[in-house]
């Protein structure tokens, strides 16, 4: 099917068009469990709602889209539209949607109540909190028999969205947004597990809530598959070269859930042509280039860099995958992409060394200094960017794009048919930010314990303990 930026393939609520392959994939992660042995923690299992208005509504935000971005030094430019959620805007909204389905499929069989634990950048805690609302708001479940607690990074409160979930001040007593200042912002991946792992049994038998912590691979994974499933059934190749797939990525979660669905269609007997992944990075985080290369995510494998004091910038002109010039040889772009030594990073090395590929590394001078043309190769396909870049919030899509754009430049790109999955871009005139009376710092593992207390308490602890 043909698309154009102005006329894109737009694939309405992907996941009800593809629910089967995703419970396919849920199906098959249980059975993975099963066969591990009991895991420690709480799961909700691995089945969906049954299909029904509620449902589909629910699922609404998680339509798709391609757009024909045209080509450049011969190569065919491809966007998959990823940021359709009005509420996100970013790819976050889909992994999100079918957590707390699983959720609800537990809610509704059990009556057991369920507190989501995520430590997030940003961008999942603000996707994960907009479908627990939307769980209440389309009928699927109690507000108060599904809650979040979200552990950020307090270096990433200026990219969190306010909600009803915070808008609602019964909703954002049950719902809090916490956030930590430590050395490093992955951190809070630690503190997060580290209050599941310790509190879950006391939160259960005080509460009579099971804390679900969220932030596992394999949870992004089987949402991620849809992606695949859309690309074979609305954009198919045009010749038997390989597709390069172009991803700004932290741990690569998207491609490899991609990557799932490309297996399910060869299970299913489907001569998918086979994929081939080029990760984009930032300088602050640019673990999985640097393994990619080099085999480790060690900084001594980044190049050198040498101050120009004439126009105040760093350069290097000895590695083609890093940024040729940057204000800071260790800039944090934008702080979405936080994690260090990613796990991820051995199972994508070892796609990209079969089937082909690469990643590099780009900077906010390099994606400045391409921003004009990239807002205006993004204006027919309706994706708005400020005309002032210091109002963009999320850089993933000028990310990706100018990280391609710089590969092919430099001569790093072979191939000719190339889909950027456009991961997330919003702006400040996008979102209002979450008030600052709705978060509450927290300092270690017991000081999370102790403000989420208040917050899964049902209406008669409360009661009891005034």
């Amino acid at each position: 099917m043909e698309s154009s930026a102005e006329h894109p393939v737009v694939v309405e609520n992907s996941l009800i068009r593809y629910r089967s392959q995703v419970q396919s994939a849920l199906v098959r992660l249980g059975d993975a469990d099963a066969g591990a042995g009991p895991a420690p923690g709480f799961c909700p299992g691995h089945l969906l709602p049954d299909p029904d208005e509620r449902l589909v509504e629910f699922f609404s935000p998680s339509g798709l889209a391609f757009h024909d971005l045209g080509s450049y030094q011969g190569k065919r430019l491809t966007l998959l539209d990823l940021m359709r959620n009005p509420r996100t805007r970013t790819t976050k909204t889909y992994p999100s949607l079918v957590i707390v389905a699983r959720a609800v499929r537990h809610i509704m069989a059990t009556g057991e109540r369920v507190v989501i634990v995520t430590p997030s950048s940003a961008n999942k805690a603000t996707a994960l909190r907009d479908a627990v609302w939307r769980a209440s708001s389309s009928g699927l479940v109690a507000p108060g028999m599904l809650r979040i607690c979200a552990v950020v990074p307090d270096s990433s409160r200026a990219k969190l969205w306010s909600s009803p979930l915070s808008e609602d001040p019964w909703l954002a007593a049950r719902n809090p947004v916490f956030t930590y200042a430590g050395a490093h912002p992955d951190e809070v991946k630690a503190v997060a597990r580290g209050f599941v792992d310790g509190w879950a049994e006391t939160f259960k038998k005080r509460h009579g809530v099971n804390l679900w912590h969220t932030l596992d691979i394999e949870n992004y994974k089987v949402a991620d598959v849809i992606r695949a499933h859309a690309e074979y059934e609305f954009l198919p190749r045009e010749s038997a070269d390989e597709r390069l797939h172009v991803h700004a990525v932290s741990s690569a979660f998207g491609l490899l859930g991609h990557n799932l669905g490309l297996r399910q269609l060869a299970d299913g007997g489907v001569n998918a042509p086979r994929s081939r992944y080029f990760l984009v990075q930032h300088l602050d985080t640019p673990d999985m280039v640097l393994s990619l290369y080099h085999g480790s995510p060690d900084r001594d494998h980044a190049p050198a860099y040498t101050y120009d004091a004439a126009d105040g910038l760093h350069r290097q002109h000895e590695d083609p995958r890093f940024p040729q010039a940057t204000a800071d040889p260790r800039e944090r772009l934008d702080p979405t992409f936080y994690t260090r030594r990613p796990t991820t990073s051995a199972e994508m090395n070892e796609i990209i060394r079969a089937r082909g590929g690469g990643g590099i590394v780009v900077s906010g001078h390099e994606c400045r200094t391409l921003y004009p043309r990239i807002r205006r190769l993004l204006a027919p396909a309706g994706i708005v960017l400020p005309e002032d870049p210091g109002l963009l919030r999320e850089w993933s899509l000028v990310m990706a794009l100018t990280g391609v754009l710089q590969a092919i430049d430099r001569g790093l790109v072979a191939e000719d048919d190339i889909l950027v999955h456009g991961s997330g871009s919003y702006h400040a005139g996008d979102f209002r930010p979450l008030p600052e009376d709705r978060l509450t710092p927290v300092t270690e593992v017991e000081d999370l314990a102790e403000k989420a207390a208040w917050a899964v308490e049902d209406d008669a602890d409360r009661a009891a303990s005034r």
